[in-house]
């Protein structure tokens, strides 16, 4: 299939809304860490893929994407620049919210999750604490300090004509304007608020 759409911005800037949105577009199925969860064959996968990274290899990206056409949160957010190489004709999102607002959601949701997982092998401590956050995730200004590095350096990897900053709340005007695409009747969707996320999680951790 390929990636028509690369998301490069962090979990918890309506990573979740987005990829409803990008689905309601026609731009489905849309690969998200909670898509990959649910499904025990992407998660082994993709525990697998972190295994052979530690020996250098990185995923057959056909093989990892074969199902989807679209890509929001982690993983796909891990890897947005050998993403983005590999499929050059894909657009890219940067999705975005004021650092401290991030940062308190990040720390009310994906920092507890963290906290409890006890597997050293699970895609949350492997990718996400240690891969995305370098294991300081309890570190405010270290964590906001890197979360705006990571958003400077998707700004200034690609030409505007390829990038869209969407910022949380922007509705579908700015992201249809960008992929070209008809503004739906429906309303933009709203989801993955903090309970959402910890019923979701919950079920989850190991």
């Amino acid at each position: 299939m390929g990636l028509a759409v690369i998301g490069a911005g962090f979990g918890r800037t309506g990573t979740e809304s987005m990829k409803n949105a990008l689905e309601m577009l026609g731009l489905g199925p849309c690969q998200h860490m909670k898509v990959l969860l649910a499904d025990p064959k992407q998660e082994a996968y993709w525990r697998q893929v972190l295994k052979d990274e530690q020996q250098g290899g990185l995923p057959d990206w056909d093989e990892a994407y074969a199902d989807y056409n679209s890509g929001v949160d982690w993983p796909t957010a891990y890897y947005w620049r050998q993403l983005a190489d590999f499929y050059p004709e894909a657009k890219i999102l940067l999705t975005l919210r004021d650092a401290e607002s991030w940062y308190q959601s990040t720390a009310n949701t994906i920092l507890k999750v963290i906290q409890k997982l006890s597997d050293p092998d699970s895609i949350g401590l492997k990718m996400i604490s240690e891969g995305v956050f370098h294991n300081r995730l309890e570190d405010r200004d270290y964590t906001i300090a890197l979360y705006e590095k990571h958003n400077a350096e998707v700004r200034a990897a690609f030409p505007p004509e390829r990038l869209l900053e969407y910022n949380l709340g922007d509705g579908w005007e700015p992201l249809c304007r960008f992929l070209e695409l008809p503004v739906p009747a429906e309303p933009y969707p709203q989801s993955n608020a903090g309970d959402e996320f910890h019923e979701f999680f919950d079920q989850r951790v190991n």
